[in-house]
């Protein structure tokens, strides 16, 4: 028996199996962006081939990140505040309950796979930034490279000419329309100011200088917001998950997406999954 199940932010598919006679893709694929469908299918190729369970889940998220599925995995999506874009990725071996994680990871487009890398040749968990990306490249994997593109910076030019709205902050106030931001005493209702500026409202960018930032917090939409989420099970009976993304568009440098909540949801799901498969099939 085998079984695969993907997950976005922005659908769930349920699952498909080759022993009940599904072939390639999952029911209720019709709804999946097409990338996203092209993870499966090369998710059912290593089936086929007779790999594990984790390298199920990492050839599928690595379709996804070479398709940049929705512009939210891979490189050449979500640029942060910065106009940069950074990858997070984590599997997780559910027989040897093994984790490895990569975050805001710079230089090195292959994020999936250098999760993997992480639970093979580590005894870490997680590695972030720069330094993920030196061992990344230290273990085999392309590098180092621009991960940007010309269509995450446009969506970053667009962001900056709109006078960085919206975003992700909230109870600061901006000293320019872009930043940097002061923080807004919870207490007080009045502007922390431990640098002694004093800057009069006429200097901020904004009509009331108390308004907190969290009045254009970004709107959650396909496009700017996502996420691939896989979990396998092969046939030996043994389950591994894994999540890949290149995060939030105008994220704040050094944000990492919600991987624990995702694997931890999926691990929920996993006696769950595993129970009703062996109902239907016995």
């Amino acid at each position: 028996m085998y079984f695969i199940a993907i997950w976005g932010s922005n659908y769930l598919s349920d699952c498909g199996a080759k022993r009940w006679g599904f072939g390639g893709l999952p029911i209720g694929s019709e709804h999946m962006p097409m990338p996203f469908k092209e993870a499966v299918r090369a998710a059912w190729k290593a089936v086929d081939r007779g790999l594990s369970a984790l390298d199920i889940v990492v050839e599928g998220c690595s379709a996804c990140e070479e398709l940049r599925c929705d512009g939210t995995v891979g490189p050449g999506g979500s640029p942060d505040e910065n106009g940069e874009t950074t990858i997070d990725a984590m599997v997780m071996d559910g027989t040897t309950m093994e984790v490895g994680a990569v975050a805001v990871m710079r230089y090195v487009k292959d994020d999936i796979k250098a999760a993997q890398l992480v639970i093979k040749h580590t005894e870490h968990t997680l590695l972030v930034g720069e330094k993920a990306s030196e061992f990344s490249i230290a273990m085999g994997l392309l590098g180092p490279m621009n991960l940007s593109s010309t269509d995450s910076m446009d969506k970053w030019m667009k962001w900056r000419e709109n006078s960085c709205q919206p975003n992700f902050c909230k109870n600061v106030f901006p000293i320019k329309a872009c930043g940097p931001y002061s923080p807004i005493s919870a207490a007080s209702g009045l502007r922390d100011d431990p640098k002694g500026l004093h800057l009069g409202e006429a200097n901020c960018g904004v009509g009331d200088p108390l308004r907190t930032m969290s009045l254009g917090s970004v709107p959650v939409r396909p496009h700017n917001h996502d996420t691939i989420s896989m979990t396998a099970i092969d046939k030996e009976g043994h389950i591994a998950v894994g999540t890949s993304t290149n995060g939030a568009t105008v994220k704040i440098p050094g944000w990492v997406m919600g991987q624990l909540q995702d694997l931890q949801r999926m691990l929920m799901m996993k006696s769950e999954l595993v129970v009703q498969l062996g109902m239907v099939t016995s």
